[in-house]
């Protein structure tokens, strides 16, 4: 019976999703060539682990610890590009190539240090990812403002991912010191696969965020959005005034007057301009049209409506989206884009947040009073 290492199986699956993201065109890897450079990056790895730990292959050792010294680097680098306003890399990255140069010197004089030298790298860019979630979805500057929730969970679990497999490392060490490598062959080859196959799905996520979504998705978020915003939601009637969400939350933190002024200003650009409307948007763009840092812009949506960025947007494109369901006779499907929205998934969890229900039971309760 041939074996068909689960690593394998991990790569097939990956390379669906790849083919699927490049397929949306050059705009989404355009988007997303980070991402999908690491997509690519994980299908190969994959395939040598089950090579190297499931059929003995071991002439392929240097390229495996090559490409691992390049994943840490890389899924740093594509997750930092959603966190600044000017995207792109540019010539001051370079010393982000030198753990990688530093391994290859390592094969030729000196292997004993390659395994703490993969070990130091992983810990330090896991943990520089972390940094970055500090900021919270917010601070995920150049994300779609529709799915940046999503890239921020990703963020998160790209960073643990690297931080898990430094652990991991350290482990299968002492477990060569205490019993001779009893377990090191099982520990690497699992441990490798789940970490792979993580850090893949979160990539996965982030580049898909720029394509379209079709499959319709009523479930409410997984219990990371306020209950009591939730509960709010439900009352029944409420106004797309109230969902926009002008009112100021007795949780808000005290705002300044110039944190009120940007909040008006950025009102008013929502109002007149519909703004929300743009599927594109992300919060590098709104502090571009208010000539403001994107930090002032999001700190001040924080302090007058006690919510995010993304929130606040995606409250405005609900609101108008329950106009267009009361109103019109526009089918739920073409209601999605003109809100703002660019994927089916995201529309129905934001609409079941703000008001309680799915959009098709929006209109008929309209319909019915």
């Amino acid at each position: 019976m041939i074996l068909v290492p689960l690593s394998f199986l991990v790569s097939l699956y990956l390379t669906v999703f790849l083919v699927r993201l490049l397929l949306r065109g050059r705009d989404t890897f355009a988007a997303n060539g980070l991402f999908l450079l690491l997509i690519a990056v994980y299908i190969v790895q994959t395939v040598l682990v089950g090579l190297r730990w499931g059929y003995g292959i071991v002439t392929i050792l240097p390229l495996l610890s090559t490409l691992a010294s390049l994943v840490p680097p890389l899924s740093y680098l594509a997750f930092r590009d959603l966190a600044r306003e000017q995207r792109g890399l540019s010539a001051r990255d370079w010393p982000h190539l030198l753990p990688v140069a530093a391994l290859v010197a390592m094969m030729l004089v000196w292997r004993d240090l390659i395994d703490l030298l993969i070990i130091t790298e992983f810990l330090a860019y896991g943990l520089a990812l972390l940094w970055i979630a500090r900021l919270g979805p917010d601070g995920l500057v150049a994300a779609r403002l529709d799915g940046t929730l999503r890239s921020y969970r990703s963020l998160q679990l790209t960073g643990l991912a690297l931080v898990g497999s430094a652990l991991t490392d350290i482990a299968i060490s002492l477990d060569m010191l205490w019993s001779g490598g009893q377990y090191s062959a099982l520990l690497v080859s699992a441990a490798t696969t789940a970490i792979l196959l993580l850090l893949g799905i979160a990539a996965v996520a982030v580049g898909s965020e720029e394509g379209e979504d079709d499959a319709p998705n009523d479930a409410p978020d997984d219990g990371h959005d306020d209950p009591a915003a939730l509960d709010a939601g439900r009352e029944e009637g409420r106004s797309p005034e109230r969902i926009q969400g002008s009112e100021r939350p007795s949780n808000a933190t005290a705002a300044s007057p110039e944190d009120r002024q940007v909040a008006a200003d950025l009102d008013r650009l929502m109002s007149e301009r519909r703004l929300y409307a743009d599927t594109g948007l992300n919060l590098a763009r709104i502090a571009r049209r208010l000539s403001l840092p994107a930090r002032s812009v999001s700190q001040a949506v924080n302090r007058v409506h006690g919510i995010s960025v993304s929130h606040y947007v995606n409250n405005h494109r609900i609101a108008d989206a329950c106009r267009l369901l009361s109103e019109t006779d526009l089918p739920v499907t073409r209601i999605v884009f003109d809100a703002g929205f660019m994927t089916k998934s995201n529309f129905n969890r934001e609409f079941l947040r703000v008001t309680g229900m799915s959009p098709s039971d929006w209109r008929r309760q309209k319909q019915a009073a």
